[in-house]
């Protein structure tokens, strides 16, 4: 736990109690600017600066009584991690003598150095100003380390010129695009108490251990967060017996501490449990408010690799650590809800009668229609390009799975048929004792990347260690574009009340953006195949992901929305080509390193070894044959790992002197090749030489043991 309070503390009782919460404002703060402060952060009321400075001295004064000694503002730089520098409370009077203070202008901004941090061009390195700045809709809290203890600011961060440097600000903006154009909806449908609209997430978030001694002992794991080769076991996942199997005791302990550090920030932790693959698992959340779920997800992270290192382990993020086996995602399940409670896709027990409901499922399928592709190149980067496509994860084409129940309504409102609505059923088990199990109103595909679950939808496509800010922000802006489309279709058509209007404009837009709905398995050859008839994008790497955010129409909607502007949508695209390149260049020299440095050495070391084992044959004329096959077989082996490095040699160099736009498609084409022939080559030699050479663990251990 974070907290130096007794362990035997319930869990409950400490929930949020190291965040600056509603208890700890009331306590800290006037009647009066508390208030203003609720209703700041629940009402969407303009920060009144006038409060700062009272504000500023009650937070100081609730983490100075937890024993804090320093601040920071803590942002979300487009490098993809979250970034903060911190700041003593100490100050100086004017005689030199030792004061804390801690005033609202520090509170509402701060001004690290932005020269080191992506911008794409934005801005030159030596034009270095970036700002920071509060965002009060997510609360701050203390973070502990041994005994350091810091007040930590959730933030957004800008540039001097007023660009957005992050991956706050761009969430925030589409939040407030989506939620204005879903309150005017809800407010045709007669809702008269609702004061708002929001956006909620729940990110289930996957992840591998491995023993820290076998991290600290492959650069690959270390480095790039994934192993670059290794060849499959006899028994990996074929068994299917981790899956929801019995927690082994160390990582249950690890899952443990994590929850009891995850509720004194008030993250709440709701499902723990086995995943697919050997050493991998799952956390998953309840749903929050999407600016809070992002950085509590972020938040969750960071605690669970220092906890994972206090218990000697090692978590690995990386979308696919481990070839052959599965790879890592991050759904990500969103939903629209009202001030009231009231969840906007829960179809009810009447999904037909609910107009409401298929007129927001239909503004959803128009924006997926329309920006499928900017959905992709939201979860676009080198790690996601192992895992999308695979047998665990969704394709890369954006579909969106309905269910059986409600695509069936959706095609017989589209023909005008009268059929019944179906009820939902018990499943019949066939035991008395046992009760009554309900059918939910459609099975699952695990294969869509855009699933109904029943009152949400989920993302499938987000990977493990990407912050979904992006994703999130990407599903805001086209669910507002989906919604003005249907609120113009509304204003136009003609009925005699908002019921009859909605059912028509429904049924328009259900029967333009059929091409979207599939129903059936994604991972089928017969699929791909229908997606490219029907028109729908298909980018299968990275590169060719990012180029649909240089489209008129993307830039148009994210300048329209007031989310991105021209150069922020061209910085973003230079940003993600960037990392991208970058991230295959250092896999590409990892490889070659670890090859030429340990594999090769062992290799060789095993046809010495060998041949002097022929020599002794020989001299007692023994048959040989044998020995020269695997001697010869090695000797392949050997030419095939330099003919690799020579390839990642060649790569390398051509790689150098492009830009990123050149560079990228280059390195997921060649790159990708002479990565994957030099690992084959590697793979190979690790089957033929003895243990007691090899010089990397393997995939034995290191998925099996902790």
């Amino acid at each position: 736990m974070e907290s130096d309070k007794n362990a035997d503390t319930n869990a409950m009782d400490r929930f949020g109690c190291l965040t600056f919460n509603k208890a700890a404002m009331k306590r800290f703060l006037s009647k009066a600017v508390f208030d203003k402060l609720v209703s700041v952060i629940e009402n969407n009321e303009k920060l009144d600066a006038e409060i700062a400075n009272e504000v500023a001295h009650g937070m100081k004064e609730w983490a100075l009584s937890q024993g804090a000694t320093h601040f920071t503002h803590w942002f979300q730089p487009m490098r993809g991690e979250t970034a903060e520098k911190h700041d003593t409370f100490l100050s100086l009077d004017g005689e030199g003598n030792p004061i804390v203070r801690f005033s609202g202008r520090q509170l509402i901004q701060g001004e690290p150095d932005a020269s080191s941090f992506p911008s794409g061009g934005m801005r030159s390195t030596f034009e270095a100003r970036g700002y920071t700045a509060w965002d009060p809709t997510s609360p701050a809290f203390l973070l502990r380390n041994g005994k350091a203890a810091t007040l930590v600011i959730p933030s957004v961060f800008v540039s001097w010129t007023g660009e957005a440097l992050d991956m706050k600000m761009p969430l925030l903006r589409a939040l407030r695009a989506v939620e204005e154009s879903a309150y005017k909806l809800v407010k045709l449908f007669g809702n008269r108490s609702a004061r708002y609209v929001r956006m909620t997430v729940g990110a289930e978030q996957e992840y591998f251990l491995v023993s820290k001694e076998y991290l600290n002992a492959r650069p690959d794991l270390l480095c790039a967060g994934r192993s670059l080769f290794g060849a499959n076991p006899a028994k990996h996942q074929q068994m299917e017996d981790h899956y929801f199997g019995s927690i082994k005791p160390k990582v249950l302990s690890f899952m443990s501490d994590v929850d009891a550090a995850l509720f004194e920030r008030a993250i709440p932790a709701k499902t723990r449990h086995n995943e697919v693959a050997p050493n991998q698992f799952e956390l998953a959340p309840l749903y929050e408010e999407a600016n809070l779920a992002i950085d509590h997800n972020l938040q969750a992270m960071e605690i669970m690799r220092r906890i994972a290192d206090e218990h000697g382990l090692a978590i690995l993020f990386h979308e696919k650590p481990f070839a052959g086996i599965n790879g890592s995602g991050k759904h990500l399940n969103w939903s629209l809800g009202d001030s009231d409670g009231n969840n906007i896709f829960e179809p009810g027990a009447a999904p037909k009668k609910n107009i409401q409901f298929l007129t927001f499922t239909a503004a959803l399928m128009a924006g997926v229609d329309k920006f499928g592709a900017l959905l992709r190149a939201s979860v676009a980067d080198a790690g996601n390009d192992h895992r999308l496509g695979a047998n665990e994860a969704p394709p890369a084409i954006m579909s969106v799975y309905l269910g059986e129940n409600l695509s069936q309504l959706i095609d017989d409102l589209v023909k005008g048929s009268k059929d019944a609505e179906k009820v939902r059923e018990a499943i019949d088990h066939g035991l008395r004792r046992l009760p009554e199990i309900a059918r939910d109103a459609s099975d699952r595909n695990r294969t869509s990347p855009i699933a109904f679950t029943g009152n949400k939808f989920e993302f499938r496509a987000v990977g493990a260690s990407q912050n979904t800010a992006e994703a999130a922000a990407a599903w805001a802006v086209i669910m507002a574009y989906g919604i003005d489309l249907v609120l113009a279709k509304l204003d136009k058509a003609k009925g005699a009340d908002i019921t009859e209007k909605a059912l028509t404009v429904v049924k328009e837009v259900f029967k333009a953006t059929a091409r979207v709905r599939f129903e059936g398995n994604g991972y089928g050859e017969e699929w791909h195949k229908e997606a490219a008839k029907r028109g729908l994008p298909n980018a299968k790497n990275t590169p060719a992901a990012l180029e649909v955010l240089s489209d008129k129409s993307v830039v148009e909607l994210y300048s329209a929305y007031k989310v991105l502007g021209p150069a922020e949508m061209a910085a973003k695209k230079e940003i993600k080509l960037e990392t991208y390149s970058k991230t295959k260049e250092i896999e590409l020299k990892l490889l070659k390193d670890m090859a030429l440095t340990g594999v090769v050495p062992a290799t060789a070391a095993q046809v010495a070894d060998l041949g002097k084992a022929r020599e002794t044959l020989v001299a007692v004329k023994a048959d040989v044959k044998a020995l020269d096959a695997r001697i010869k077989a090695l000797g392949g082996v050997l030419a095939d790992l330099y003919a690799g490095i020579e390839a990642v040699d060649a790569v390398l160099e051509k790689a150098h002197p492009l830009d990123a736009h050149h560079k990228a498609p280059l390195l997921a084409d060649k790159g990708a090749a002479a990565l994957e022939s030099l690992r084959a080559a590697c793979d190979e030699a690790e089957t033929h030489v003895e243990g007691a050479k090899w010089p990397f663990p393997k995939y034995r251990e290191m998925l099996f043991l902790l």
